[in-house]
């Protein structure tokens, strides 16, 4: 029993609560899906109410929402240019959806969503093959010239084209393997540490402290692999309609 406990593995687990098959299909209803729609009806529910009844002098969570999507505009203003904003309903969804899955993750006895790379390649993907569309919508086949930097000599072009096409097919990975291994690694770290807590309750002031120093640095790590996720995103869809 207590090597399940202290197992700092087993808060990974995907675990059915509602069994449901569909022409062969498991479609179940998990605690991942649990935590996905919790993750949305808490920003419905945030940003629902900052929203409500607008006044001229905001009240603490109306100025929470315009802040919010002020720093996201601005973000997109400054990374991929004024036009690209219409596409902030897109980004700011992104990033306020991972910042609530990263943050429900934190609470006790709770499941977090982005520590899966299936979830996080699922949005990497999405956005991956989003810009790319609107890379070929723009700009038509000259988007391949984003292959060939400019001033490059075409004598090494055939060197050149397949590292920069390498390292355009690699964004989707290393954009999900970032945020899912960032969001694993510090909440095994917090497992093991409580693990010990739990073991030695004679000494663990010393690793009740580094637990909650861990806890303020992931709340710190979960704002931070939001922001990442979506910047990036940002820069990528810049590449698209600038092809810088």
């Amino acid at each position: 029993m207590a090597d399940k406990i202290h197992n700092p593995l087993e808060q990974f687990q995907i675990k059915e609560i509602i069994p449901i098959e569909f022409l062969g299909y498991n479609i179940s209803f998990t605690n991942s899906s649990l935590f996905m729609c919790l993750a949305v009806f808490v920003v419905f529910l945030l940003l629902g109410l900052s929203v409500k009844n607008p006044t001229k002098i905001p009240s603490r969570i109306q100025a929470f929402g315009e802040v919010l999507y002020g720093f996201l505009i601005d973000m997109i203003d400054s990374t991929a240019g004024p036009e690209a904003k219409k596409f902030a309903p897109v980004i700011f969804s992104l990033f306020i959806f991972i910042l609530a899955c990263n943050f429900l993750g934190l609470v006790p006895y709770s499941f977090t969503v982005t520590s899966h790379i299936v979830v996080t390649f699922a949005m990497a993907i999405f956005v991956f093959l989003s810009v790319t569309l609107i890379g070929f919508i723009r700009h038509g086949f000259h988007f391949f010239s984003l292959f060939l930097p400019q001033g490059v000599p075409l004598l090494i072009a055939p060197f050149i084209i397949p590292i920069e096409l390498f390292a355009y097919l690699v964004r989707p990975v290393s954009l999900s393997v970032r945020l899912a291994a960032n969001m694993t690694a510090g909440h095994v770290a917090m497992k093991v540490i409580a693990g010990f807590i739990i073991m030695f309750p004679m000494v663990s002031i010393f690793p009740f402290a580094l637990l909650t120093l861990l806890v303020g640095f992931e709340i710190f790590v979960a704002v931070l692999q939001a922001y990442i996720f979506t910047i990036l995103s940002c820069v990528y869809l810049s590449d698209a309609m600038n092809l810088h």
